[in-house]
């Protein structure tokens, strides 16, 4: 189980990116009070936290729905996870893990930010609902496995709440060059991950004899 959790919670603060929300975070509440902040803060990391539960617990039901078998969630899952592993390495900003410009500029006219952007898509952004739903999915219906990912969901999410609290601090002390240090080391962790689902998702398919 110590396996699983170490995976799930790398994926996690890779696709969630715990430091770069922090400090979009300060970056868009600059004249915000410090108690306005922290209800923000509080706020989108609740919203967030159901976005992201609901598909961890219900993304196996979407998937029958829609006739999606297990094979092809990981192949696409690798895939996307493998997108956001090269742009955390080359430390660009996509729409996978982070906001884009666009959003940016939106949220800047925005008083409270805490639904758009920052529960969604900053936190809970495709990249994160798309882990949660693989790595559920991973487990094939053991309850412990499950909960040993949901476990590591939330605790990513209580990182990025504790470093949101702190956002003034945490981007002064890690500074641009901090922050894509850490986005490259995680990035190369996931990309190995993301492969490996990939390799997972083909093997079972069939494709290949």
């Amino acid at each position: 189980m110590l396996e699983i959790a170490l995976v799930a919670f790398m994926t996690f603060f890779a696709t969630i990116g715990p430091p770069d929300v922090a400090a979009l975070f300060a970056a868009l509440t600059p004249d915000n009070t410090a108690r306005e902040r922290r209800a923000i803060a509080l706020k989108g990391t609740l919203i967030a936290s159901g976005i992201l539960l609901f598909f961890a617990l219900f993304g196996d039901w979407v998937l029958k729905h829609f006739g999606i078998t297990l094979s092809a969630l990981r192949t696409a899952g690798g895939v996307l996870l493998l997108l956001i592993a090269i742009d955390l390495v080359f430390a660009r900003q996509s729409g996978g893990t982070t906001t884009t410009s666009e959003e940016n500029a939106e949220a800047a006219k925005k008083p409270d930010i805490s639904v758009f952007p920052l529960s969604t898509p900053l936190i809970a952004g495709p990249g994160a609902i798309g882990a949660a739903i693989l790595l559920v999915a991973e487990a094939q219906g053991d309850w412990l496995r499950i909960a040993t990912v949901v476990g590591a969901l939330l605790a990513v999410l209580l990182v990025t709440l504790v470093l949101m609290l702190g956002a003034t601090q945490v981007q002064k002390l890690l500074g641009v060059t901090g922050l894509h240090v850490v986005s490259r080391v995680v990035g190369v962790i996931l990309a190995a991950l993301a492969v490996q689902f990939i390799f997972d998702g083909i093997a079972e398919s069939g494709l290949i004899p």
